[in-house]
Formats: C-alpha cells, sequence, structure tokens
C-alpha cells in the first residue's frame, strides 16, 4: 500500500514539473510596423542652415544642379537658396526614409562651402565613415609674416607636391585655404594625415614627412 502510495505521488510530481504551454500563459509579441522618419520626430520638421562664403557664391551657383539633384532626389530632402541671408537651407520631408540624411546633406553643402571638389564631398552622402576636420597652423605652432608663407609652402610643396603625396598614401582630400586647413577622410586617416601636416608647419623637411607616409601607408593597406 505504501509502495503504491509513494508511486503515485512521485507521478504527481513528474506531471507537476512538465513545462506549461507558452500561448496558454504568455500572451504572443507584439508585431509593430517600423516607424518612418516623421512619426519619429513626431511629424516635426526639421531644418538645417549651411552659410555661403562670399567667395564661395560663384562656385556654388555653377554647380547648383549637381548639388540639388543628389539632395533632393535620392537623399529626399527639400533645398533652397535663400539669397538674402547668404545660406542653403535643407529641411526634412514627409518621405524622407531617414532622418540621418539631413545632417550629411547639411555636411555635404559645408564640405563643399569650404573648398573641396563637389566628386570628394559627395562620398559624404554615400559613406557613414567619412568626417571633416578643421584647424589653424597658430593652433600648431604660432607664426608670423614669412615664417608663416614659408609653413604654407612646406605644406603645398612644389606645384602641389606634397599635399598631393600626404592625399594619396592617407586617401583624404586636404584643403589648404591661407591659414585653415580642412581634411576629409576616415578617423584613422585624418589622423595620419594631420600628424604628416603637423610635422611640416613645425619644420620637418619633406622628405623625412614622404618616408613616414611610406611606413603608414604599407601599415594601413596590410590592415584592409
Amino acid at each position: 500500500m505504501q509502495s503504491n502510495q509513494a508511486t503515485s505521488s512521485m507521478e504527481v510530481e513528474r506531471v507537476s514539473s512538465e513545462p506549461k504551454s507558452v500561448s496558454g500563459f504568455f500572451p504572443s509579441k507584439p508585431k509593430f510596423e517600423p516607424l518612418k522618419a516623421h512619426e519619429i520626430s513626431e511629424g516635426r520638421i526639421q531644418f538645417r542652415k549651411v552659410s555661403v562664403p562670399a567667395h564661395r557664391f560663384t562656385p556654388l551657383k555653377k554647380a547648383w544642379m549637381e548639388i540639388y539633384t543628389p539632395i533632393y532626389e535620392q537623399m529626399k530632402i527639400d533645398i533652397r537658396m535663400n539669397l538674402k541671408a547668404r545660406k542653403v537651407e535643407l529641411k526634412t520631408r514627409s518621405d524622407t526614409p531617414d532622418v540621418s540624411n539631413l545632417q550629411k546633406c547639411a555636411d555635404f553643402v559645408h564640405a563643399f562651402m569650404l573648398g573641396f571638389d563637389l566628386i570628394d564631398a559627395v562620398a559624404l552622402l554615400r559613406m557613414d565613415e567619412l568626417y571633416v576636420d578643421s584647424f589653424e597652423i597658430k593652433d600648431v605652432k604660432t607664426l608670423r609674416g614669412e615664417h608663416l608663407s614659408r609653413a604654407i609652402g612646406r605644406l603645398s610643396g612644389k606645384g602641389g607636391k606634397t599635399k598631393f603625396a600626404i592625399e594619396n598614401s592617407t586617401r583624404t582630400r586636404i584643403v589648404i585655404a591661407d591659414s585653415k586647413i580642412h581634411i576629409l577622410g576616415s578617423f584613422s586617416n585624418i589622423k595620419v594625415a594631420r600628424d604628416s601636416l603637423c610635422s611640416l608647419i613645425l619644420g620637418s623637411p619633406a622628405g623625412k614627412v614622404y618616408s613616414k607616409l611610406r611606413a603608414v601607408s604599407a601599415r594601413l593597406a596590410e590592415r584592409f
């Protein structure tokens, strides 16, 4: 009799330890449709404004359609030129696929204003890992008069040879506008290009910078 009770109690325990059906106790996961760009910002339209310097007004006028087409048709962002305020104005639309497109377009227009070629600046729309870094020669070393002129000459080299060598080996684009320097590229490549330019500003001969670049570019080629 005792053995029968023991077996019945064991059976009860075994039944209770069986897994419970999920559908009986827990509701199924809700399925939500992905939010659209204007729904993420709660229907608010977002704006960006990019100032146009006086010396970039004519190039902007000539290249307006090449700037307008990718922004309006591909990125689905409205763009217009405010002649009174001398600013390029950008805003999101109801069919904008991603809110981040607005900032990408603003960066693209800003890069063009800094002096980058349109072909190079368009890469900011297509790739996520690209940035623009800017600094001045006086941030590295305080130079005045002829010393400053010679430093700018060292950065460019004869016929822009040094600048092109740094650009090609580091896969970046460099704009030297008076004492301001702008670099377009990925984070690690910008660092390499900036180090080379700083060495030239501090007085390193171009040959020494070339040899360093050769070693760095070989290391970058191994990484990819």
